[in-house]
């Protein structure tokens, strides 16, 4: 056999690869002793240590962007001024606003219409003598948005609606120029109320307008500042909660205040609900649990606008999605989209990922977390942090385990683990970023919404609440359309008498809300 060539050059090789077999594994079981003399540290966090203090604590590499390095100095207790000497604010570290400086401007860069807003503004402040107190999520489009609406003519007061959600950079650059605000990443319970009071109560200050998202600045001011809320001269709103607490206010006769549900504009729910959420949910989810998605079994909760982004983006990565819903028409969206309605009991022992998108409260109870499977990925992305019934979790016999910033280990006694992500908060403000153009488009209508609330004559608007003009809505897409060398088609004076519409819009009535 040797003397056939065929013969020799196919023993050979086999002879090559079982000598390199060999030597691989020779050389595996050298690394294999080498790591097993390495020193390792096993440790579980006990549930007496308080889950807001352990939310700016980062335990691995991958959350090393934290300010874990910093000393844990309550920035409540800590004196800091800006460079002009004022310390109007309350921010983790003064000294990083060169930083969140350059955040700012790159924002700005894809925020076209504010920009656009300020250009116009040069020649007139329509917002000037407004005093408005904001409490929404502290970014940097956030920053670009506050920097518009002083350059409108407003001075504003700022906290942040969500403890997680802070860049803490960004505050910084904000208190640096000149804004009180008043948060940071990692604030307990008491320091979330403590910020919005720092807010309102300032001797000498009164505010004219709201800007919310969630409802608790308007709350914190109607219960404990009963007159300075009389004087209010409008509210505008850009949640799902915040919106419902608007309504449940009006019905019960105690609005005295025109409210904006800007939630409910089409610039707002079907771009930033919708566009953002099917880009950052990937996000989120990725940076906190480097997950694959292919062949996931997922549950996603609520098929509003938000909902409809999370499985479209889910689907399009190859996860197999079930949807539930209360409301027959989103459930009859779902199915013809192509996803399988179901209870959440009927799937709860076998899905890979839970996200809650509703808005509501309990919509994952401790009777779902228990029958949940190993390593079940549980996670929100509705603002409300209520849809998961975290505060069920926090007992004696469960032990948490922090893995990273955002991301702990919920251990049942059997050994049982679930991965919560961001303790039942906000998932893609709170552990990523979103999309800066699809912010534009609700920073843009927030800014007109507050325009139209504060200059409307007496009488325009009760106190109710109301959806934003359409015209305005067909103004602020505009605004963005350059951005894409976008062309629209202008009507003729024949085609416009045939619809019975102005040349100029709006072009839908006001109750089209443009469902897909």
């Amino acid at each position: 056999i040797l003397n056939n060539p065929v013969h020799d050059v196919l023993l050979r090789g086999l002879l090559y690869f079982y000598l390199g077999s060999f030597a691989q594994k020779i050389q595996f079981a050298d690394q294999k002793q080498e790591f097993n003399k390495r020193p390792t540290k096993i440790g579980r966090r006990s549930l007496s240590r308080s889950i807001s203090q352990s939310s700016t604590d980062s335990y691995s590499s991958a959350a090393s962007y934290t300010d874990s390095s910093d000393d844990e100095t309550s920035p409540r207790d800590k004196q800091q001024k800006n460079s002009k000497g004022s310390s109007d604010f309350c921010v983790k570290n003064i000294k990083q606003a060169e930083f969140g400086r350059r955040e700012i401007e790159i924002a700005e860069q894809e925020m076209p219409a504010l920009m656009a807003l300020r250009k116009r503004a040069q020649g007139e402040k329509p917002l000037a003598g407004a005093k408005i107190v904001g409490c929404t999520h502290i970014t940097a489009q956030t920053a670009v948005l506050m920097e518009t609406l002083g350059a409108l003519g407003a001075q504003c007061r700022w906290a942040a609606c969500n403890i997680y959600s802070t860049l803490n950079e960004v505050a910084a650059a904000l208190a640096e120029s000149g804004f009180p605000v008043f948060a940071w990443k990692g604030e307990s319970e008491d320091d979330f109320w403590w910020c919005i009071d720092r807010c309102v109560n300032v001797e000498g200050w009164q505010p004219n307008m709201i800007l919310d998202d969630g409802g608790d600045l308007t709350h914190w001011i109607y219960k404990k500042y009963p007159n300075m809320f009389k004087k209010i001269k409008g509210i505008v709103e850009e949640s799902v909660t915040g919106v419902h607490r608007l309504y449940q206010l009006s019905k019960a006769g105690k609005l005295c205040v025109p409210a904006m549900n800007v939630n409910d504009s089409v610039t707002k729910q079907k771009f930033d609900n919708l566009y953002c959420c099917r880009e950052s949910i990937l996000d989120g989810l990725k940076r906190t649990t480097d997950m694959m998605f292919g062949g996931k079994q997922v549950v996603v909760c609520g098929y509003g606008e938000v909902g409809k982004g999370c499985c479209a983006a889910l689907k399009a990565m190859g996860s197999i999605v079930y949807v539930t819903e209360i409301d027959p028409i989103c459930a009859l969206q779902a199915c013809m989209d192509g996803f399988r309605l179901v209870k959440l009991n009927e799937v709860i022992r076998q899905v890979d990922i839970v996200i809650t998108c509703t808005g509501n409260k309990n919509v994952v109870t401790r009777e779902h977390l228990d029958r949940m499977k190993n390593s079940c990925i549980v996670c929100n992305m509705g603002h409300s942090n209520t849809e998961i019934d975290v505060a069920s979790l926090r007992t004696p016999e469960l032990t948490w385990e922090r893995v990273r910033s955002q991301v702990d280990h919920v251990i049942w006694p059997d050994g049982k683990r679930i991965v919560l992500l961001a303790e039942g908060r906000l998932l893609n403000l709170s552990c990523s970023t979103v999309p800066t153009f699809v912010l534009s488009i609700t920073a843009t209508t927030q800014a007109l919404a507050l325009i139209e609330l504060y200059n409307a004559p007496e009488g325009r608007y009760k106190q109710d609440v109301y959806l934003l003009p359409k015209k305005m809505d067909e103004y602020v897409a505009s605004l963005h359309l350059p951005t894409f060398d976008a062309h629209l088609t202008e009507l003729t004076d024949e085609q416009a008498k045939y619809l019975g519409l102005n040349k100029n819009g709006p072009f839908k009535p006001n109750y089209y809300r443009c469902w897909f």
